[in-house]
C-alpha cells in the first residue's frame, strides 16, 4: 500500500485555502483503509498556511456542511463558549474542544488563559501552547480528539497560530475548524490588544471518505463552471 506524503498549500484566504486542500487530497491522495470500514484519500502530512484568515471570503460557499442553517455559528460557539459541555458531564459524548482547551481534565485548567498570561509577559516566548489529549481518557476510545494541539506566538505585532491536528476529515470537517479555530485566534488576539497574524494548519492524516466521493465530485463539477463562467 503506497501512500501520498507531504503536501503544502499557501493561501490568502480560509476559503482559498480549503478549496485548494479539497482538491490537492482529490487529486493527489492515494486509496488507503480506513478504521471504519471504508476507503478513503490520504495524504500523510498537509501543511496549510492562511496569510490572512479574516481577508475575504472566509466562509466557503461550496460548503454544503457550513451552509446548514445555524451550524456554524453553534460549531463556533460551542468551541469558545462551550456550549455542548454539559454534554461531557453527563456522559453523552467523550469530549468537546472547549473542555479540553478551557478546563483541561482532570483538574480544569484553562490553557488559553495560559496562552494569553504567558505572550502578555514574553511576546515572543515559544512555551503558549494548549493540547487536547488526555491519554488515560483518550487512547482506547473509539472518537478521541481530532485536534491534538495549538501553539501561539507572536511577530511584528500579530499573534500567530498553528493547529495540529493527528486526524483530519478535509471536506466535511476542516473549513469549520478553520473558521472556529481563527476566531479563536482573534480572540486571544483581541485580550492582548494585536492583529491577528497568519494561521498555520497542519494535519497528520489529511483524508476524504469514500461515503461523501459522490459530493466531492459534483463540488469540483460546480467550481469548473464558475470558472469557465468567469472566463466568459
Amino acid at each position: 500500500m503506497g501512500c501520498a506524503i507531504g503536501a503544502l498549500i499557501r493561501a490568502r484566504t480560509i476559503a482559498e485555502a480549503w478549496e485548494e486542500s479539497v482538491l490537492r487530497c482529490w487529486m493527489d491522495g492515494l486509496d488507503v483503509p480506513t478504521e471504519y470500514g471504508e476507503r478513503s484519500k490520504e495524504i500523510l502530512g498537509l501543511l496549510v498556511v492562511v496569510e490572512e484568515p479574516f481577508s475575504e471570503p472566509r466562509i466557503h460557499r461550496g460548503d454544503i456542511y457550513a451552509a446548514i442553517k445555524d451550524s456554524l455559528r453553534k460549531y463556533v460557539e460551542e468551541v469558545l463558549e462551550g456550549t455542548f459541555d454539559w454534554a461531557v458531564k453527563e456522559g453523552k459524548t467523550h469530549y468537546t474542544y472547549h473542555e479540553r482547551l478551557f478546563n483541561y481534565p482532570p483538574n480544569g485548567i484553562n490553557q488559553i488563559s495560559y496562552i494569553i498570561e504567558k505572550l502578555s509577559k514574553v511576546s515572543y516566548s515559544r512555551r503558549a501552547q494548549a493540547i487536547t489529549w488526555v491519554p488515560e481518557k483518550d487512547m482506547w476510545v473509539d472518537s478521541p480528539p481530532c485536534l491534538q494541539r495549538i501553539w501561539c506566538t507572536v511577530r511584528d505585532g500579530k499573534l500567530i497560530m498553528h493547529t495540529s491536528w493527528r486526524s483530519r476529515d478535509i471536506f466535511r470537517a476542516m473549513h469549520m475548524n478553520m473558521l472556529a479555530m481563527t476566531e479563536l485566534q482573534k480572540m486571544i488576539s483581541d485580550r492582548l490588544g494585536l492583529e491577528v497574524g497568519a494561521y498555520v494548519d497542519f494535519s497528520n492524516s489529511a483524508h476524504i471518505y469514500e461515503k461523501v466521493y459522490g459530493d466531492v465530485k459534483r463540488f469540483i463539477e460546480v467550481l469548473e463552471k464558475r470558472r469557465l463562467s468567469n472566463k466568459m
